[in-house]
């Protein structure tokens, strides 16, 4: 989804961008539920505890997240040479909008070049990227796991 919008990111804007860009990953991490409960009816015969469930959906997680983040790094290395500035001005076009001080605006400023630089570093990059997608994660983990953990109910001696 992210390649898709990129060509529209303008016409999209940051504020809309992020209800997109959310509301993908959520759809996205639906798929940990169905790996858990493939996971729960194949290798668990039936039967997986909340714990397993768990490390089963933090794998898929992570495993997605890492998609996510190598997804952003060639978009924004090779497509989005401009987006550091951009936020920035969007930003401080905030900033202003909210009549915060000259003062508080001009730290913004020097804050948000900072950013820009270090975000120049791939890793400082990936691990920014890397920090967006976990809480969803991990909420879509901890529900699926909540959801579809069921320890086997042994049979009744007769």
């Amino acid at each position: 989804m992210m390649a898709v919008t990129i060509p529209f990111q303008d016409a999209i804007g940051f504020d809309n961008g992020m209800i997109v860009g959310y509301t993908t990953m959520v759809l996205a991490f639906l798929l940990i539920y169905f790996g858990v409960r493939t996971y729960r009816d194949t290798a668990g015969g039936g039967s997986v505890t909340f714990g397993r469930a768990v490390k089963v959906g933090a794998l898929i997680a992570l495993i997605s997240s890492c998609c996510y983040v190598a997804t952003w790094q060639v978009m924004y290395f090779n497509f989005m040479p401009d987006f550091s500035a951009k936020l920035s001005a969007r930003t401080l076009e905030k900033a202003r909008a909210a009549g915060e001080s000259e003062a508080a605006i001009s730290k913004t400023r020097k804050e948000m070049a900072e950013f820009a630089v270090m975000y120049q570093n791939p890793a400082i990059n990936a691990a920014i990227t890397f920090l967006e997608p976990l809480p969803v994660a991990l909420i879509m983990t901890l529900v699926s796991a909540g959801l579809l953990s069921r320890r086997t109910i042994p049979p009744r001696a007769t």
